[in-house]
């Protein structure tokens, strides 16, 4: 009985193996772009009709090839990239596989145009089937020219799945992009059908990204930069009014190599979770440098897909100094109310402008900033506000009498706490010497909102939002430092749970020992509390306990957070003061001046919004005295 197992002819073989290289004609631009950078190129020209499908062109001004050279390039694993085991350890170039332009020439008809630096006489090879090869001397530019023309045509069935013109033109330009933006020292040319629809001249990355996406697109974005003996992070991260609800604008480069990894993704996307509403993507664009030892590309013909030696490392570190710039910069809303704002209009946030670190100038009682732009709020956004509390102002009795539904306090005194803030920020933040201390009024809107004057309007605090932001980042340094402060109860406190969360909290028990709670455990699912922390008030105990549990489980089901940073939040959301909570005139100022120092003052740990300002450029327009 003849054989079932048969080896495929060579000419079966590579089609195949070039339909893992040649997937769509943005395919073909990839590798042909990158052959052109690894070649020196300076300037780049791409030409493309009909999306590709009936011709790609790609010519440069790099170092050219020999007619002997260009004759071998086509061949199958020629490469001039690698020629060692050694080499392919620490892959330097985009390309090195050696399989481009053979699988390329396998399943489209392929003409080069190439001259050296050095010759006089260029070279023109033609490859209309894998044994039909043509060459000759003419006379052509420097550097090489590739025109691949009618890809697939020997594959129907392959051509017959592309896409539209317009989504595969789509692709093409994303990948256009990618590689322009990798490499800003190089001039890019695109033509679409003879028209030349991208032309971006040489220059910094930041030129780059403007030539790309928009003229004043740097004013949205915030730096990243941070080098070790290790490694090298930079580029740039979006400011919250450029997020969008698609993904499609996170770039990561790996050696100026555009790549896609979950992880590294996942790392970005994490240090952005407290700003990120719901279905937002953040935008960013950040280039790693890495020993190439340390990392492999070679998982895949697309080379996209990259494994790193240490992997919980670089997300460590990628994860870190993206927070570190997030961080350092001022993520508060301003709200404006212009008249010709459509009617149904709701908050809208202007974009976010960049600060010094740790600048909260614009504090209550604290320098101002330069002023922002304005974006859009309704009127009736606007007299919801100011309907209340000019109401609340008329009817309730003088401050402290009970009955009121507002909490004031006058000036600041020389005496009050905010003096010896002041010296304490001084260390912290810089302020020119013409700073001053201005007074402050305190207003507590229906036990709501505090609302407080700056120098360059009003300022409105969410108080539960604020808190929550001080209890958690208190959390998460209780948990790092491994010190609880344990308030001790005189009658312990006996209750019981469901058999679920009597499981959860026994594992949790040394994480929230931490914390500050004592718990013991008893039969029949009894705990008994024996110690709190000191942030929570009397009689709450219980209830607060079993708002934990399922506030943590909840966070586990659906958000999927880490455990140290899911407590941290389950705590902080339940044991915060609540809306509807009256506090005096100390208590305000102590709440504020603690927001003010932690790490992000503008956004709760869930992502919401702490502290809106009105500008008084706002107020004098509101009442017609610009």
């Amino acid at each position: 009985m003849a054989s079932r197992i048969k080896i495929l002819s060579d000419n079966l073989a590579s089609k195949i193996a070039a339909g893992e290289v040649v997937q769509r004609p943005e395919s073909v631009v990839k590798e042909l772009l990158e052959n052109s950078i690894d070649a020196n190129a300076a300037s780049i020209e791409l030409i493309v009709k009909q999306a590709g499908k009936s011709l790609i062109q790609v010519c440069d001004d790099g170092t050219g090839m020999t007619e002997e050279e260009a004759v071998l390039c086509i061949h199958k694993h020629a490469t001039s990239k690698i020629s060692s085991m050694e080499d392919l350890e620490s892959i330097k170039t985009l390309g090195f596989r050696g399989e481009a332009l053979s699988s390329i020439a396998s399943v489209c008809q392929l003409e080069i145009r190439t001259e050296t630096r050095d010759n006089e006489i260029g070279s023109l090879l033609k490859v209309e089937s894998e044994n039909e090869i043509i060459t000759e001397k003419i006379s052509t530019q420097k550097g090489t020219c590739i025109a691949v023309k009618n890809i697939f045509y020997n594959i129907p069935a392959r051509r017959k799945f592309l896409k539209s013109d317009t989504t595969e033109l789509k692709h093409i330009i994303d990948t256009f992009n990618r590689i322009a933006l990798a490499h800003p020292e190089i001039t890019f040319k695109f033509y679409n059908s003879d028209n030349l629809i991208f032309d971006y001249t040489n220059g910094t990355l930041e030129e780059r990204i403007e030539q790309i996406f928009a003229d004043n697109m740097m004013d949205a974005l915030i730096p990243v930069i941070q080098r070790t003996d290790y490694l090298t992070l930079k580029g740039y991260i979006g400011k919250p009014s450029i997020f969008k609800k698609s993904k499609g604008e996170q770039f990561l480069f790996l050696n100026k190599r555009f790549v896609i990894n979950k992880n590294i993704n996942h790392a970005v996307f994490t240090a952005f979770e407290n700003i990120l509403e719901k279905g937002d993507y953040p935008f960013f664009i950040l280039f790693l440098t890495l020993d190439p030892k340390k990392v492999d590309v070679n998982i895949h013909p697309s080379k996209l897909e990259v494994k790193f030696d240490d992997e919980k490392d670089i997300y460590n570190f990628v994860l870190s100094v993206v927070r570190k710039s997030i961080g350092s910069h001022d993520l508060v809303p301003t709200m404006s109310f212009e008249n010709e704002t459509p009617q149904g209009e709701k908050l809208s946030f202007n974009p976010f402008s960049s600060v010094k670190q740790n600048d909260f100038s614009d504090r209550p009682s604290f320098r101002n900033r330069e002023q922002r732009e304005r974006t859009a709020v309704s009127d009736e956004d606007i007299d919801l506000v100011f309907s209340s509390l000019t109401k609340n102002i008329l009817q309730s009795p003088p401050a402290g009498e009970a009955g009121s539904s507002l909490s004031s306090s006058s000036s600041l005194s020389s005496g009050d706490g905010y003096e010896t803030n002041e010296r304490k920020f001084d260390k912290q933040i810089e302020h020119s010497a013409s700073t001053e201390i201005e007074t402050s009024f305190l207003i507590q809107l229906h036990n709501k909102y505090i609302l407080s004057q700056i120098k360059s309007g009003l300022m409105i605090i969410d108080q539960h939002v604020a808190h929550e932001r001080i209890l958690y980042e208190k959390v998460l340094s209780r948990l790092d430092a491994n010190m609880p402060f344990i308030q001790q109860l005189l009658f312990p406190i006996k209750i019981q749970f469901d058999l679920a969360s009597y499981g959860i909290l026994k594992e949790l028990d040394s994480m929230i020992g931490k914390l500050g709670f004592k718990l013991k455990y008893l039969p029949k699912n009894y705990v008994m509390i024996e110690g709190v922390p000191e942030d929570i008030k009397n009689g709450s105990e219980e209830k607060l306990l079993r708002e934990f549990i399922l506030e943590y489980v909840n966070n586990q089901t659906e958000k999927r957070l880490e455990e140290k940073d899911n407590i941290a939040k389950s705590y902080s959301c339940k044991a915060a003061i609540k809306a509807g909570d009256k506090l005096s005139e100390k208590e305000m100022r102590l709440l504020i001046d603690q927001l003010f120092a932690t790490s992000m003052p503008y956004v709760c740990p869930h992502g919401r919004p702490i502290v809106i300002k009105i500008s008084l450029e706002e107020f004098d327009r509101r009442f017609g005295r610009t």
